[in-house]
């Protein structure tokens, strides 16, 4: 702790001091021109649509290589004052318009004026991502494929969490895997939720605790977009970054405004589910300061499939809150500060109203959730050098109920602190080379504290994990090559020897529209409690702990992937489709083990190694767009996940050693419709489909084949312009149309409540309405 403690206070001490130079040097540049800037050479212009001509408000201005910015007004024009001098790059961004950019001579003591005209652009494939090299980049030209889950995604499927919305991204599944609590897990190319690492904004805070409930309780309204990385990305990330990296990037204000939405569901039980959400955000009319403060309430009912007195789905209530603010002290540097808050209550298992231990079944939890991080970058004069320093922290407090068979001695009490601290420093150099080249380089410390106490199990983990780490990475890249090699060095005190992470990516264009890219990276997992062994199941009125085998190894990965990725527009008729072929090999395995029941008759299983395992498999993603009125987005991943040796998992010896991964599907996919047929009116059908796969049964030991599933969804929003500044939408929709759940769910209070698969939702009508200004 007070490791942290120092790391952190000389993090903040090197911000301040870096902000208060900044000042200074400020201060000193309104009496002096020596060193290139201008206080009178401004930029002014207007954008319009390229296609209709109109001017097109509240589109993004920037200047590349500076803080500077700008909005175009209600009018779309816009000024950038005090720019300076010299050649100067203009570019003018917006969801649903392809990004253009201008390269200007900036004069002293002169305005230019500029036009932009923004094509349309129905596929959002020109995004600004950082999660491929840790540095800003256009999607098209980065170097790992990153797909973006956008705003416009949650609101095309009235997804009010991250959950709902991961699906339909190819390679990507969220499961449950408890009837009780409703345990969501994200699977990346069939791994478990464990193997992947989620970020926010791109800081390591989302510690197992954390992962256990974490996609339901972050809510739609905080997220700017969700950033996804197939494959191992420890090289950028450490630890956990097996599977894939999940980076949530939260919104930051870009011009005044505010929203107010209500979402509201029925099942056939006549059960609600209810989520209301407002936000606001306020920035100064020169753009140098703005806050985004935004919250979110929600409340469920409980759902019971087969009547038979105990839930399929949680009982939910939560509140969150938060924020974003950033001011930029000048033209070059930049201070970002944010912080959430998420109060949550769940419940399920049966008799919801008593006490959970008068109940014959009950997993319940109160979660209070405080993070929040600073961020300090700066950029130099020449446009050639930028560092930031970071410091982020999240503490969790849960209290919970694990129990069956009305026991009082289940309740448990949980803490976890995690916080993080670093900097990064990245170098611009050759610009003027065949290869521009960007040289990154970076140092992370990580600190996870966890309490996990349930007494009436003789259960305590009391973990301390910290690991800190460097990387550096240069990238050199141009319009047709691309190149970037990297390696990062972590020292985890859970591991005893360094651990090197090393990355490779190369991306060929040999026309515009077409990119072929390879790439190799690795991963690792530290033999440590993580998400699964901090909730207890119940199987069989009796409840299942995990322990760790005190002899575990850690756990590490080679990940290997080939794509190719095709643009094209024919007219009004614009087109993306990517194919990408992956593989994944994974070296110590973590597995669980049954290792027979304790004194009190648990289940006891055991967190082992197995030989290890190989996943490979193709992903296959098209998007198409005609005519800003039809728009297609679609997915479908052909994968296999296999031990290398048959894994034993159950003491029944009559059940055959598995090769198969439970619960990952070989086939499983998505597609989403889009048509507007007026302006101001869509109309969305979307579809999930999972495959057939392997599942598993506890008390008694067995195991089968599922059946495949097809979740259809449809949504009709209509947006009615009240004033020039005052809109309201109202939409109305269904979910799972065809009613798709598992037909063969157990029974009563001796269920095995995590012999759950499927879609976890039965068929819901709901109706929104969204007022901004």
């Amino acid at each position: 702790m007070n490791k942290l403690k120092l790391i952190v206070g000389l993090v903040c001490m090197l911000a301040v001091g870096s902000v208060a130079a900044q000042e200074h040097n400020h201060h000193g540049h309104n009496h002096s021109h020596s060193h290139g800037t201008q206080k009178d050479a401004h930029i002014t212009g207007h954008v319009v649509d390229a296609t209709s001509g109109e001017h097109l408000p509240y589109i993004t201005i920037t200047i590349e290589g500076t803080q500077l910015g700008s909005l175009t007004d209600g009018s779309g024009h816009f000024s950038l004052y005090n720019v300076p001098v010299g050649t100067q790059k203009v570019t003018a961004s917006s969801v649903g318009f392809q990004s253009q950019s201008m390269t200007v001579e900036v004069v002293a003591h002169k305005t230019i004026e500029i036009k932009f005209e923004l094509r349309p652009s129905m596929l959002e494939i020109d995004e600004v991502v950082v999660s491929g090299s840790r540095n800003e980049s256009s999607r098209k030209e980065s170097s790992s494929i990153v797909n973006v889950v956008s705003t416009k995604l949650f609101e095309k499927v009235s997804a009010v969490n991250t959950a709902e919305v991961l699906n339909y991204q190819p390679g990507l599944r969220v499961e449950y895997n408890c009837s009780n609590c409703g345990v969501p897990q994200l699977r990346i190319n069939g791994l478990e939720g464990q193997y992947s690492q989620i970020l926010l904004d791109s800081r390591p805070i989302f510690s197992s605790l954390a992962g256990v409930y974490g996609l339901e309780q972050l809510p739609a309204g905080m997220i700017e977009r969700v950033e996804v990385i197939r494959g191992g990305g420890s090289a950028l990330f450490g630890s956990s970054a097996i599977g894939g990296v999940v980076n949530i990037i939260t919104k930051e204000p870009l011009r005044s405004s505010a929203m107010l939405s209500n979402q509201t569901a029925f099942n056939e039980d006549g059960g609600a589910d209810v989520n209301t959400t407002f936000n606001a955000s306020v920035v100064s009319n020169d753009f140098r300061s703005g806050a985004y403060i935004y919250g979110t309430v929600k409340n469920r009912d409980w759902y019971d499939r087969n009547d038979d007195g105990f839930s399929e789905v949680p009982q939910l209530k939560g509140a969150t809150i938060g924020m974003r603010a950033y001011h930029r002290f000048g033209k070059y540097s930049k201070i970002t500060a944010d912080y959430h808050y998420i109060n949550e209550f769940r419940r399920g298992g049966s008799h919801f109203d008593r006490q959970p231990h008068e109940a014959d079944v009950t997993e319940q939890l109160k979660h209070d959730i405080h993070g929040g991080g600073l961020t300090y970058d700066f950029l130099s004069r020449n446009e050639k050098h930028h560092a930031s320093v970071y410091a982020s922290a999240q503490h969790i407090g849960r209290e919970s109920y694990f129990g069956a068979g009305q026991d009082p001695n289940a309740f448990g009490r949980t803490r976890g602190l995690t916080a993080t601290a670093g900097g990064q420093y990245t170098w611009s150099y050759l610009q003027d080379w065949y290869l521009p080249s960007q040289l990154t380089a970076g140092v992370e410390y990580t600190y996870d504290y966890l309490n996990d106490a349930m007494l009436g199990y003789n259960r305590i983990i009391d973990q301390t994990s910290s690991c800190i780490g460097g990387y550096v990475q240069n990238e050199m890249k141009n319009d047709k090559l691309g190149i970037l090699l990297g390696v990062r060095v972590d020292k985890h005190n859970k591991i005893r020897k360094v651990i090197a992470s090393p990355r490779a990516n190369v991306r060929y264009a040999p026309i515009e529209n077409l990119a072929f890219r390879v790439s190799y990276a690795s991963g690792y997992r530290a033999p440590q409690a993580y998400d699964e062994d901090l909730h207890v199941t119940a199987v069989g009125g009796d409840v299942t702990l995990i322990s760790l085998d005190p002899n575990l190894r850690p756990e590490y990965s080679h990940s290997v992937s080939g794509s190719a990725d095709f643009y094209q527009r024919w007219g009004r008729f614009e087109m993306n489709l990517l194919v990408e072929g992956f593989y994944t090999e994974l070296q110590d395995v973590f597995a669980l083990r049954e290792m027979g029941h304790d004194a009190d008759g648990n289940i006891l299983m055991q967190r082992v190694n197995a030989s290890g395992a190989t996943i490979a498999g193709l992903n296959v993603e098209l998007k198409a767009g005609l005519q800003n009125k039809l728009v297609l987005d679609a997915g479908f991943t052909f994968q296999k996940s296999r031990y290398k040796e048959a894994f034993q998992w159950s003491e029944d010896a009559s059940i055959t050693p598995q090769r198969r991964m439970f619960r990952t599907p070989d086939t499983y996919g998505f597609a989403i419709l889009t048509y507007n047929p007026l302006k101001a009116m869509t109309i969305a059908a979307d579809l999930k489909y999972t495959g057939c796969m392997l599942v598993q049964h506890v008390e008694p030991d067995w195991e089968k084949e599922s059946q495949a599933f097809w979740e259809l969804g449809a949504k009709v929003a209509y947006n009615f312009r009240l004033t020039q500044h005052f809109g309201m939408e109202l939409c109305v929709g269904v979910k799972n149309v065809l009613d798709q759940f598992q037909t063969d769910l157990d029974v009563g209070m001796n269920r095995d409540a995590g012999y759950i698969y499927g879609p976890v939702f039965p068929r819901t009508y709901y109706f929104g309405v969204k007022f901004t200004l």
